[in-house]
């Protein structure tokens, strides 16, 4: 069992996708998310696995990510958050939030 120490340790945050970008380069269908979490945090990149979605539903999308992992290589890009979702059939649903939430909001 996870403490609830552990939960702490994790930074969630809401940020606002500003770009997609395809990235074909990557081992599974993925895209290259820019994201904004506001003046805190600044801009962060991530590899996502959400092509399920079409590249419009996702600009402008507020979206929860973990935001203190480590960067980690995808091919040729640098990930630097793991953007949050429910893994169903049709794909991964991404956890969003309900509203207009301040860019960098954490998660609690």
């Amino acid at each position: 069992m996870a403490s609830y120490q552990d939960f702490e340790k994790l930074d969630m945050r809401v940020g606002r996708i500003i770009r997609v970008e395809d990235f074909p380069k990557a081992k599974k269908p993925a895209y290259k998310l820019t994201i904004d979490f506001g003046e805190q945090i600044g801009i962060r990149h991530s590899s996502a696995q959400i092509t399920n979605y079409q590249k419009q539903q996702l600009e402008g999308r507020l979206v929860v990510a973990v935001v203190n992992f480590p960067p980690k290589q995808v091919a040729d890009f640098v990930s630097e958050v793991l953007v949050l979702g429910a893994l169903t059939e049709e794909g991964v649903k991404l956890i969003g939030v309900d509203g207009d939430v301040k860019l960098g909001s954490r998660i609690a």
